[in-house]
């Protein structure tokens, strides 16, 4: 139950969705039953009928930064960065910020870089698995570049180019059409299949909705590293909850309905706040809550989620919710239906 290796699975790869469905609320959805053990086929719009009236979905209303830029070094190599760090409107004076980096040969410290949208970089500091300090240089902000020309900072198993024809679609279909809070360099992707008309049939059923914001960080892309999955390490996220929210989750809880969190992001932040009895307080922090089997859930009752990456830190999390064999059982007739994986990917209801 806490050997890494457990949660490995063979996963064909022509599964794994490159490209968003032709409509959010069109992908499919595999319903599992936690109490019964069933699964069962459905599409995402069939949602309204699979929940019960009184249910409260929380939702992520955290917004994605196009926060890739391609370049080259003063020799030619190039290179590709994300940038990690994002600050509020009155902290964002600075233009160096602590990067991912990628090139063939790791720049040393003083190294310029070039990149697309006029600006270079100077390289300041050097840190490890990847990271750069970089001072950005130029007649605009790094973040008024990265509005207009920054890439969509995808998953490594989504394949693009620099040039490739997907990249104006992944700015629109890469972000929840509750994106509001800029800040993360992860879509929660569980909010993606979701359409205004779908969340008025919802409300029409009789079911609720509340957000929350939880900025994804790069630590989402983090590989386990340790064979007891109970010892790896997940990186700070950010999280801000408003007192609507947490009344709302409160007053759900106390009537006996269902909390379904809108995935794994609103889990880990709910959970993260839970005071004796469930009960939540609003606020804003930082998490690095690693759930792994044996956790006691206290908020949610119910969860939306995608297909995750084996041996992943969310694949721990969802097993600890649903149980290891089930969840085992369930991805065995994903692959078997053909399901889509991953970000852009289906979707999975646990209940």
């Amino acid at each position: 139950m806490f050997n890494i290796e457990d949660y490995n699975y063979d996963l064909p790869e022509d599964l794994i969705a490159q490209v968003p469905a032709p409509a959010r609320d069109n992908s499919r959805l595999l319903a599992v039953k936690r109490d019964t053990g069933t699964i069962s086929d459905h599409h995402f719009l069939d949602l309204p009928r699979l929940l019960k009236s009184g249910d409260l979905l929380v939702i992520n209303n955290t917004r994605v930064i196009p926060a890739r830029l391609f370049g080259h070094k003063a020799s030619g190599g190039l290179i590709e960065v994300l940038v990690l760090e994002h600050f509020d409107e009155e902290d964002s004076a600075s233009n160096t910020r602590w990067c991912l980096l990628k090139a063939s040969k790791r720049p040393k410290k003083g190294t310029q870089l070039f990149f697309d949208g006029g600006i270079s970089g100077l390289v300041e500091d050097i840190g490890k698995d990847g990271l750069v300090r970089i001072a950005f240089q130029g007649k605009a902000s790094i973040d008024t570049v990265l509005d207009a020309e920054g890439i969509m900072p995808l998953p490594p198993y989504i394949k693009r180019t620099r040039d490739d024809g997907h990249l104006q679609l992944d700015r629109e279909r890469y972000q929840t059409i509750f994106s509001r809070t800029k800040g993360a360099v992860a879509a929660p992707t569980a909010g993606l299949h979701f359409t205004e008309p779908l969340i008025k049939r919802l409300k029409e059923s009789g079911i609720g909705l509340a957000e929350l914001t939880l900025h994804v960080g790069h630590g989402t892309f983090k590989p386990v590293r340790t064979k007891d999955i109970r010892e790896h390490q997940l990186g700070e996220e950010r999280f801000m909850i408003s007192g609507e929210t947490a009344d709302a989750v409160n007053r759900c809880k106390k009537e006996g309905r269902r909390v379904i969190a809108v995935g794994t992001t609103v889990v880990r932040t709910l959970e993260t706040l839970a005071g004796p009895g469930g009960r939540i307080s609003p606020g804003t922090g930082k998490t690095e809550l690693l759930i792994t089997p044996g956790y006691e859930f206290k908020v949610i009752d119910g969860m939306i989620t995608n297909f995750h990456l084996p041996k992943s830190s969310l694949l721990f999390l969802v097993s600890a919710f649903a149980e290891l064999e089930l969840i085992r059982k369930a991805y065995a007739w994903a692959v078997e239906k053909k399901y889509r994986f991953y970000s852009y990917g289906d979707a999975m209801l646990i209940r």
